[in-house]
């Protein structure tokens, strides 16, 4: 009972943080954007995060209070019956949020679908609590409390650490950069790929590559064949935008 009340009391704030991070991170590119508004997903789940975080400081310390001083939880069958229809309602959030965070790739969806999870757990618990009282078993909700508050914490940390490392420009994964290379190597007017730099906007990445070509080749055919590699570079999924800059050997 006490977990469900605690986990709860964050439904609300991570329903509006998505509403808004969405709302936002949905603006297409302006004179002060360039790259668009991606990163306010991550802005926006690292609310998310910490209010998970404080919420399960919070269930550890009512938690512990219980064990210490005694549990007050009492049976109801109303209890039980709204137990019932908020895993109900709850798993199919879960459900809905997991889909559309797939398909979307979205960190908000993602921090709000684990939420869910969260609350269709905990009031399994609670659930199981009520019930456990009509074999005058009371610790169950407290003990229950300590280990669902610790597993909350750990899934707000680790939102808040995926989200910090996108928004300090945390760099291209190894696999994404040998596609680029391999995409690279297809042209035999490349001689050498020198360096490939990476920005994160949201869930995609802004990539430069410095390649280096023939010096007799034209202007005309280096700036034909950046663009050719730039299109091929951009059709990756993790790719929004690829920049090419040529230097002759």
């Amino acid at each position: 009972m006490i977990a469900d009340a605690a986990n709860s009391a964050s439904d609300i704030f991570a329903s509006l943080m998505t509403f808004i991070g969405n709302k936002i991170a949905s603006e297409p590119k302006d004179h002060s954007h360039n790259f668009g508004h991606g990163k306010a997903e991550y802005i926006f789940s690292m609310f998310i995060a910490i209010s998970m975080i404080v919420v399960s400081f919070k269930l550890l310390y009512d938690s512990l209070q219980s064990l210490l001083v005694g549990s007050e939880l009492v049976f109801s069958w109303f209890l039980v019956l709204v137990c019932i229809l908020t895993i109900v309602v709850k798993l199919t959030l879960f459900l809905y949020t997991r889909k559309l965070s797939k398909k979307y790739t979205n960190i908000l969806l993602e921090a709000n679908q684990k939420d869910h999870r969260n609350d269709c757990i905990v009031t399994t618990f609670t659930l199981i609590s009520v019930l456990l009282t009509l074999a005058n078993i009371y610790w169950f909700d407290g003990v229950v409390g300590i280990g669902i508050s610790i597993w909350i914490c750990i899934t707000g940390v680790k939102i808040f650490i995926e989200s910090y490392n996108v928004l300090m420009d945390i760099s291209l994964d190894d696999k994404t950069e040998e596609l680029i290379l391999d995409i690279a190597h297809h042209y035999k007017e490349i001689q050498k790929v020198d360096e490939i730099s990476s920005t994160p906007v949201g869930y995609q990445y802004v990539v430069v590559l410095t390649i280096y070509v023939d010096g007799n080749m034209t202007t005309f055919e280096s700036h034909k064949l950046a663009d050719n590699l730039e299109k091929d570079v951009t059709k990756l999924d993790k790719i929004y935008k690829a920049i090419v800059h040529v230097n002759p050997i």
